[in-house]
């Protein structure tokens, strides 16, 4: 082989290379291409704008959920999670008759944060401690937190928020949502601490091989606890985020989200028996469900649809990684 082909060779196994890695990026822009091809409402900034704040929860939601599967484990809890994390909230940051905050505005979002946080850490200390299966443990965390939301709340909408938060949650800066540049904040610290640090590189242990970890001294079972805890964390700050861009606490909401989130994760190319993966494949995930339910909106396709639509697309996700590792 002369130098020329060998060359052309090189070149060609690199493009290869870089279409496996970064695969999901060229999907998000081939998908976003089409949609602005067959819409004319779609490739705009206002638009734009819509899907990066629709999008902004689920990818929070998926963060954690990734680091709960980079370890093995599942968690089915995180829709009931926001739920109850948000109402917490919005029960701390109603106003009274005369419109005066009823507790500082730090109190209430501590309260949201707190209770995903009590979650997260009670699925960790069942998971991790008592070696129960996660799909069982986060199933009744699921329950248990919908039941709370629904008990505190009396079933109904928790109303009368601080004009503070109403404020934040339809509020922008430069024309970017607040809710969009906490997506990306913590978009930006979540890639650090799986990439950079040695708490990311102990999860991947755990995640491919736990008994191995253990074996080289990795605290594997404090590792396992801690995602849970993350990952309770960030749906209370969904829950915070949910409750300020409507402007109530709702006890229903995020029903589903568990699936979407989880959904995210797979689509970015994260292995559900754990050990592989990456958190800017689960971010870009987030925004091909995020782009695809706008874009299908903005088409008129029916909701029933577009649930087959994306249960497809999961579908494809999985079988072209697994082909993929072949």
């Amino acid at each position: 082989m002369n130098k020329n082909n060998f060359s052309k060779a090189g070149a060609g196994e690199t493009m290869k290379i870089i279409f496996r890695k970064y695969a999901i990026v060229f999907a998000l822009i081939i998908l976003i291409a089409v949609l602005s091809v067959i819409s004319d409402r779609f490739f705009t900034f206002t638009n734009f704008i819509t899907i990066l704040t629709q999008t902004s929860i689920n990818a929070i939601l998926a963060i954690g959920v990734t680091f709960v599967i980079l370890t093995g484990g599942i968690d089915l809890s995180v829709g009931s999670m926001l739920a109850v994390s948000g109402v917490a909230f919005a029960m701390i940051a109603k106003v009274d008759a005369n419109g005066e905050a009823l507790f500082p505005p730090a109190l209430a979002v501590l309260a949201g944060i707190f209770t995903g946080l009590l979650f997260g850490l009670l699925n960790g200390l069942i998971v991790a401690k008592a070696k129960v299966a996660p799909f069982i443990v986060t199933l009744g965390t699921m329950t248990i937190s919908r039941g709370i939301a629904l008990i505190v709340a009396d079933g109904r909408p928790v109303s009368g928020m601080s004009s503070v938060f109403k404020s934040f949650g339809s509020g922008s800066i430069g024309g970017i949502p607040y809710l969009v540049i906490i997506m990306i904040m913590v978009s930006v610290i979540a890639i650090f601490l799986l990439g950079k640090t040695k708490f990311g590189r102990y999860i991947y242990a755990v995640g491919g091989n736990e008994e191995a970890a253990r074996a080289s001294g990795i605290p594997a079972s404090n590792v396992k606890m801690m995602v849970y805890i993350i990952c309770g964390f960030m749906a209370g700050l969904s829950g915070i985020m949910q409750a300020c861009r409507v402007v109530v606490g709702q006890p229903n909401a995020g029903e589903g989200y568990e699936l979407q989130a989880i959904s995210a994760v797979v689509i970015g190319g994260t292995a559900l028996s754990g050990g592989i993966g990456k958190m800017w494949g689960t971010i870009v995930g987030a925004f091909i469900i995020g782009v695809l339910g706008n874009g299908l909106d903005l088409l008129g396709v029916s909701s029933y649809w577009q649930k087959v639509i994306s249960g497809i697309i999961i579908i494809a996700a999985v079988l072209l990684d697994r082909a993929d590792k072949k």
